[in-house]
């Protein structure tokens, strides 16, 4: 009996695990930032000074695999607009 509750559960806790689309803006946003890393390298430095340390610097430089494989950003954003939208077609380019 309990194998069978198993078996008729696991459907709907696989419908629950789905991931559901995203808003068209906030697709808008996360596959821009991603465009963006696809167009070149990103980084940045902070230079600064406290009173218990005193003077710091840092730098971070960062690189995106679709950059190292020489993707065209806008098809970045088209294909990652699509999967986060649910299959909807983009309606503006992305900010770069």
């Amino acid at each position: 009996m309990r194998g069978l509750v198993v078996i008729l559960a696991l459907p709907v806790l696989a419908a629950a695990c789905t991931p559901q689309p995203m808003s068209p803006e906030r697709a808008h946003e996360v596959c821009s930032e991603r465009a963006r890393e696809a167009a070149g390298p990103t980084g940045r430095v902070t230079i600064g000074a406290n009173s218990n340390s005193g003077p710091f610097v840092g730098a971070e430089i960062g690189l995106s695999a679709d950059y190292l494989a020489g993707r065209d950003p806008v098809a970045v954003y088209a294909e990652c607009y699509q999967s986060r939208t649910g299959g909807q077609s983009p309606t503006r380019q992305p900010d770069l």
